[in-house]
């Protein structure tokens, strides 16, 4: 397994690793519309290269399959605050530590050191995993917000 900057490249088959990873872990806690509108608004190759451009983006890969990523990224546009971003791995490889191993990474990325507070944007269904990673609320509120 190796953990590697994400590259354009990346960006087609990393979308289908999501979409996959989205339409099956979560749709216990989302709808399929949601889902569908989130992968095709905000997931899609073209939105991942995008985001590349302004955070430091990371995959994993066994052999040279990409099988998860994550992000993090300042706080809309803060020194002192930062934001992991798309964390995802392909169902068949969850519970595995690659999320830890994610994690890891993004925690000795020079975003996270230089940061005060780190934002999460999880999903109800990495709600659990980020609480396991020792991430909390934010000012205590346990119900989800509008987004």
């Amino acid at each position: 397994m190796n953990i590697r900057r994400f590259e354009n490249n990346d960006a087609k088959e990393l979308a289908e690793v999501i979409a996959y990873t989205f339409r099956t872990t979560n749709i216990k806690d989302y709808s399929s519309e949601f889902i569908e509108n989130s992968i095709k608004n905000d997931l899609n190759a073209e939105k991942l290269i995008e985001r590349s451009g302004w955070t430091h983006f990371f995959v994993v890969c066994e052999a040279e399959k990409i099988i998860g990523c994550g992000a993090i990224g300042p706080f809309w546009g803060k020194e002192d605050e930062s934001c992991l971003f798309t964390i995802f791995v392909l169902p068949e490889y969850q519970g595995k530590g690659i999320g830890r191993k994610i994690i890891d990474v993004l925690e000795h990325d020079e975003y996270f050191l230089r940061a005060k507070r780190i934002e999460i944007p999880a999903s109800i269904t990495a709600v659990p995993f980020y609480l396991k990673m020792g991430y909390t609320y934010k000012n205590g509120v346990t119900e989800p917000d509008e987004e």
